[in-house]
């Protein structure tokens, strides 16, 4: 494909050194050829790039050990690649490693879908859980919450309100028109609140199933009910906090009328089961990951954001 666009990748970090440098190997890489590679290093002490990746001249570290989260990285990421004037930013969380033909399908589709009249605000790759081999379901807004789906056609381009936020490439003609990411999210949820108010502003967001990418998410558990394999990811109490806060307060937001208490009524069914799935089959402190989660629906619904946990 003829090298119609600039590209700049962008990568939030946090404490593990291997998971970064495969990301920053499996992005130098690239059959499509990225401009830049902006690594934003959230640890207390930098993290550690490999010598072959240290040589390439195309990567740019900011360190912010007081952490700044994905939400905020990425709102920076976003201000550095427009002021650049790249036609687009390629996002990434450390854990994940996009095949090597990955962004040279994605550029294929929006060339072959973009028009003035269909204006395409991220298109994603397809995300497989690199644990399990799932393939990691888009999300739409269902009035009250985000739910993920299943295609009809999965072999063909597809739209969603909310693909994951890694592996997403966002077209930089539309930031003028959106809001950054919300860094009061900090690490949850950055990807449907950004997503959806791009679809809200007139835009579209596509999966396209020829562009794979494998991420790690949470710890994940399988069970059989009735006869049918189940996976449940596990989380630190960190990271279940910041999922129940910010799915709270997002679906809370976006939901309008009827739906506000259909949407109350909903979250404190997920609160409830998560507990329940922690007691059940969650590694120590069972009593401090469902803490976490009763905290974090309660502060959903106050709306307290920030880097609260």
């Amino acid at each position: 494909m003829a090298r119609l666009y600039t590209v700049a990748a962008y990568i939030t970090a946090y404490d593990d050194a291997i998971a970064l440098n495969a990301c920053v190997t499996a992005l130098r890489f690239q059959s499509y050829c990225i401009q830049h590679i902006l690594i934003v290093d959230n640890s207390s002490q930098a993290l550690r790039l490999s010598e072959e990746n240290q040589a390439d001249d195309r990567l740019l570290v900011w360190h912010y050990p007081k952490n700044i989260g994905i939400a905020g990285g990425l709102a920076l990421a976003i201000q550095w690649a427009r002021q650049r004037q790249y036609n687009f930013l390629w996002t990434f969380d450390q854990d994940s490693t996009p095949a090597s033909d990955c962004l040279e399908h994605l550029l294929a589709a929006y060339v072959k879908l973009a028009t003035e009249a269909y204006v395409i605000g991220m298109i994603a790759p397809t995300a497989i859980d690199a644990r399990t081999g799932q393939t990691v379901k888009p999300s739409l807004f269902l009035g009250d919450r985000f739910r993920g789906f299943v295609p009809v056609n999965p072999t063909l381009p597809y739209e969603c309100d909310a693909p994951i936020t890694s592996g997403a490439l966002v077209s930089l003609r539309t930031v003028a028109h959106v809001e950054p990411p919300d860094a009061g999210l900090f690490i949850d949820g950055i990807d449907l609140d950004y997503g959806l108010r791009l679809r809200q502003a007139g835009f579209h967001n596509l999966v396209v199933p020829d562009a794979a990418m494998y991420h790690r998410f949470g710890v994940p558990f399988q069970l059989e009910i009735l006869g049918r394999k189940k996976v449940f990811q596990l989380y630190s109490p960190l990271r279940y906090y910041y999922i129940c806060r910010n799915h709270t307060y997002l679906e809370l937001r976006h939901s309008q009328g009827w739906y506000r208490l259909t949407c109350c009524l909903r979250r404190l069914k997920f609160l409830l089961l998560t507990v329940l799935k922690i007691l059940a089959f969650d590694a120590a402190p069972k009593g401090q990951k469902a803490i976490a989660c009763v905290t974090g629906t309660y502060h959903g619904f106050l709306g307290r954001l920030g880097k609260t946990w």
